[in-house]
């Protein structure tokens, strides 16, 4: 490989045609469906998959098979099946993935800015699913056609792009089982749906956490009633909330109190936890908008980093029940429900701790008021399987050729269904897991942004992989793939 040619196609085809093309993809509102109830009438998540489609078969690929699979009922899916070139083998096989739709637009984007307005300022790129995940289809392709233009061997390639993942992929098992046969028996994952630390070393996802939550309501009263009457009688629905998440959460250090959504941390991810921190330092919390004179959750940065992948953690991410400040009166309110996301240790089972969390919430609710917790998702993590050295090698030389320094490995604080998913149906397949989402560009939230530079880099990264993997292949270090399994995929699944 002449790494050098790699980088200036890739370069040059981030520059010509997948910019302008995710340019006009952000300007498509086209929001998972937990989002937008009306998405199949809305017909945007038809014309994202039109414009990816449109891209995709105009690439001079010999061989690729395009085809946009829908199920009944269900969001559709770009499969993309590019047979083996140069000597590769179309026994073996190497799985891309990404998803093409969105989260919701989100309050706070800068005045020049917005979810479905594309501003690209400097190196950066702004609006909604750039990063998150729609360069994934345009740098799987691009990564195998420059393989393919210095006449590089490389194994059977399948790219799976789906439209549910923000929902947490609950279309994605039937979809996985449907295409099976079509899918084969790959050794080889390539996810480019994660994060970095930093832009300038390429990051590995070695662990995601699970999730687990839904909408938790406390009810006291059939109908509002003055406060200055009820108040000291009545006990305010907030409070009463309050008082029940902290069999939680300790609301003083954020720590999660019942023991049972805790984990042993493997040896290995601490060992990588203290490498991320080192490295990091400061812009493992720098990353974040905080407000003058905030400070992180620890002063110990291997901690930090542990917090974020390892450990459980609460957030309430949505209200209901309460007025906005400019129309609340002297009201005691009937009810305060929030949304609850716990966030999982990665080995933990998510219907486990989603019962427990149910169970803990609902049991002798004070005052005998009315308290529910609707489950919306309990999904299990993903802890990653030991890693080949092969693969290692290979990760670690992309990173060396495309960036100038070595690869790093560090757990991501999100979910991605579908790594759980894969990790049961092809146990012996290996994972490389990364991705652009790196300081500040604030994935799900306001000036979300993809960094352009780093999604050339990516993908020249996963090119070289791509091609050790036929090499590895070679010396038989690719074998002992598991073949897909059949029937229904156990759990429910939360969204990144």
């Amino acid at each position: 490989m002449d790494s050098r040619k790699i980088e200036q196609f890739v370069s040059a085809k981030w520059d010509e045609e997948i910019v302008p093309q995710l340019v006009e993809y952000i300007r498509i509102p086209n929001k998972s469906p937990m989002f937008d109830a009306d998405w199949v009438k809305n017909g945007y998540m038809d014309a994202a998959v039109a414009l990816m489609e449109k891209w995709a078969r105009a690439q001079d690929i010999p061989g690729m098979q395009l085809e946009v699979v829908r199920l009944e009922g269900r969001t559709p899916l770009i499969f993309i099946d590019i047979p083996a070139a140069n000597g590769g083998s179309d026994e073996d096989c190497v799985i891309l993935y990404g998803h093409l739709d969105k989260q919701p637009e989100m309050t706070g984007w800068d005045d020049d800015l917005g979810p479905w307005k594309p501003v690209i300022k400097g190196d950066r790129l702004y609006g909604r699913g750039g990063a998150d995940d729609g360069y994934a289809i345009f740098g799987s392709l691009t990564a195998v056609k420059a393989l393919q233009l210095q006449n590089l061997p490389h194994s059977r390639c399948v790219v799976l792009i789906e439209a549910c993942e923000e929902s947490g992929s609950y279309d994605l098992p039937a979809y996985v089982d449907h295409l099976a046969d079509r899918i084969g028996k790959p050794s080889l994952v390539v996810c480019l749906d994660s994060g970095c630390g930093n832009y300038e070393q390429l990051w590995c996802t070695t662990s995601l956490r699970g999730l687990a939550g839904g909408n938790f309501t406390v009810k006291v009263l059939e109908e509002g009633v003055h406060s200055g009457d009820a108040s000291g009688i009545v006990p305010s629905s907030f409070r009463l909330l309050r008082q029940l998440l902290s069999r939680i959460e300790d609301e003083n250090t954020g720590r999660i109190i019942l023991e049972g959504l805790h984990v042993e941390v493997p040896a290995e991810r601490l060992e990588q936890a203290k490498e991320a921190a080192r490295v990091l330092n400061t812009a493992i919390f720098d990353k974040f908008p905080l407000l003058a004179g905030m400070k992180p959750m620890s002063d110990d940065l291997t901690e930090l980093v542990l917090n974020r992948t390892w450990r459980p953690a609460l957030s309430v991410t949505g209200v209901d029940g309460m007025p906005p400040l400019s129309s609340a009166g002297n009201v005691l309110r009937p009810h305060t429900s929030v949304k609850l996301s716990l966030r999982l240790p990665p080995t933990l089972e998510g219907k486990k701790a989603g019962d427990l969390l149910k169970q803990t919430l609902e049991a002798n609710p004070p005052n005998g008021a009315k308290v529910t917790l609707e489950l919306e998702k309990a999904s299990t993590g993903w802890n990653a399987p030991a890693m080949s050295s092969w693969l290692s090698n290979a990760i670690d030389t992309a990173s060396q050729e495309f960036f100038g320094a070595p690869a790093m490995y560090m757990g991501e604080g999100g979910t991605i269904p579908f790594m759980g998913m894969l990790g049961e149906k092809f146990p012996g397949a290996q994972f490389m897991i990364t991705g652009v989402l790196g300081p500040h560009s604030n994935a799900h939230g306001p000036n979300e942004f993809l960094h352009i530079p780093m999604g050339k880099r990516v993908t020249s990264a996963v090119s070289r992989v791509i091609a050790e993997h036929h090499l590895a292949s070679l010396r038989g270090e690719t074998r002992g793939v598991a073949a897909v399994a059949g029937g229904e995929q156990r759990g429910d699944h939360g969204c990144c």
